[in-house]
């Protein structure tokens, strides 16, 4: 992770040119960032909203890609050791082809889960246009609340960068805790 001094300073100095690129890689805080640094008048509010939204999309491609690319190169005995059968990935894809949307927006809204997510799409070949649109809708309002949170109290943006770790930290313990669940009730309901 870059440390966030050094964001705000590269954001700073350069502008949108260095928006795009560090918001691939870091997507929330340098969008509160970013958005601070808007309110002070460094940056004009809408073309920084929509070089935050391509930033995430274009992130989102690159994790869809190695999914759909990317994983399928690696050796059959290591996709087994990660969970990936062929059947669980068949599975995978009815998953994706009935509910890709819903899919894609938890992933996205919950960010913990976001990766795993978008790498799963591009693993079940969910159809790029749909992959694009689904992720589109929820990628703007994720964006504009972070760009809302850093507009109106992003001087605090080493607080905001530390809930943000927390909450995706305690989301992730929270889903895996889920699906250990769902998955080991079988054997607790005999």
């Amino acid at each position: 992770m870059i440390d966030l001094s050094t964001i705000q300073d590269l954001i700073a100095a350069h502008g949108l040119w260095v928006v795009a690129p560090i918001a691939v890689l870091e997507g929330p805080i340098v969008t509160v960032i970013s958005s601070w640094l808007a309110q002070q008048g460094l940056f004009d509010l809408p073309r920084l909203i929509a070089v935050l939204v391509a930033a995430d999309l274009v992130g989102d491609a690159i994790l869809y890609a190695v999914g759909r690319w990317g994983l399928h190169r690696l050796p059959p005995a290591w996709l087994r050791r990660i969970g990936l059968r062929e059947g669980r990935i068949r599975l995978m894809s009815r998953r994706f082809d009935h509910q890709g949307g819903r899919i894609l927006a938890f992933g996205k809204l919950t960010h913990a889960a976001g990766a795993a997510v978008l790498v799963a799409a591009g693993l079940a070949r969910m159809p790029f246009g749909s992959f694009l649109f689904f992720n589109t809708l929820a990628t703007i309002p994720k964006t504009l609340a972070f760009v809302a949170l850093g507009y109106l109290i992003g001087h605090a943006y080493r607080l905001i960068n530390l809930w943000i770790s927390n909450a995706s930290i305690a989301l992730l313990v929270l889903i895996i805790l889920g699906a250990g669940f769902w998955l080991l009730r079988p054997k607790f309901c005999k």
